[in-house]
């Protein structure tokens, strides 16, 4: 059931997602990366971003939010873990009050006992840019409710 659904997955969108300073400052905090260029618009405006950015994490951890939509009616999964990445590249700089948006395509699966390993193209895009904020193969691992 699961494998089927995952078979006849279309390549879809999110919504898009502010990555505002509120955001930034929290992450800033959780993750104690506090560097001048998330939160300093004085100085970050006199480096090459001309701005304060989001952190290059926090737009890669907006992934799990975003997989929740676009993989919200999957049947037949009991759990879903993160299992890594095959490669990411932050490919462009997201300047603090961007839209952000992530492209979900079905890349490869591996069928296992009691599990299903998904292997994803993403992107999460900025809204206006042409270049993307980053790239990555990601892999997801879903533990079927009947395994």
């Amino acid at each position: 059931m699961l494998v089927d659904a995952l078979r006849s997955f279309a390549p879809a969108a999110t919504r898009w997602y502010t990555l505002d300073a509120g955001r930034i400052k929290t992450f800033a905090e959780v993750t104690e990366d506090r560097q001048f260029i998330h939160l300093d618009e004085a100085r970050a405006a006199e480096t090459a971003f001309g701005g304060t950015i989001a952190h290059g994490f926090l737009t890669l951890s907006m992934l799990s939010a975003m997989s929740y939509e676009v993989l919200a009616d999957l049947p037949g999964v009991k759990a879903s873990v993160n299992y890594g990445f095959d490669r990411i590249r932050f490919v462009s700089p997201v300047r603090t009050g961007a839209r952000v948006r992530g492209r979900f395509a079905l890349a490869s699966l591996e069928e296992g006992p009691g599990r299903v390993t998904v292997h994803w193209d993403v992107s999460i895009e900025i809204e206006n840019e042409s270049k993307p904020a980053l790239v990555a193969q990601w892999i997801t691992r879903f533990e079927l409710e009947d395994g």
